[in-house]
């Protein structure tokens, strides 16, 4: 098995980008009420996911630094979680789409729960 050279690479990363663009197509048709509110929420939490998953995999320098932007991936997940639970209370996805992505987040809550518990092996520097 070859090194991960980029975020991109990670599992991780990938089921959330996966996510957020689901999330973002099945936004599209939200009602337009919704633009600034849950469309919006949901659509900032999901990118966040990916976004401070990036930003983690460039602090791996400094393991507070790398668990910290873990921590806030993995907020940010929860966070889009309720965000779809929203989403079937409103009836603007079908109910088993949004517990389809629920369980996907739940996958990535659960591989960064381990990541943050055991950050050594993606340290660039062991402290």
């Amino acid at each position: 098995m070859s090194k991960i050279q980029s975020h991109e690479e990670l599992d991780v990363y990938r089921m959330a980008f996966e996510a957020a663009m689901v999330i973002f197509e099945s936004s599209k048709g939200f009602p337009r009420e919704e633009i600034y509110s849950l469309t919006d929420q949901i659509r900032r939490s999901s990118r966040s996911v990916c976004a401070n998953i990036t930003e983690a995999w460039r602090k791996r320098r400094y393991e507070a630094a790398f668990v910290s932007k873990l921590s806030d991936a993995e907020s940010e997940a929860a966070e889009t979680q309720t965000w779809l639970r929203f989403t079937i209370a409103c009836g603007y996805l079908p109910e088993a789409k949004a517990l389809d992505l629920i369980q996907t987040y739940d996958f990535v809550l659960g591989k960064l729960v381990n990541m943050i518990a055991r950050p050594g092996p993606w340290l660039l520097v062991r402290e």
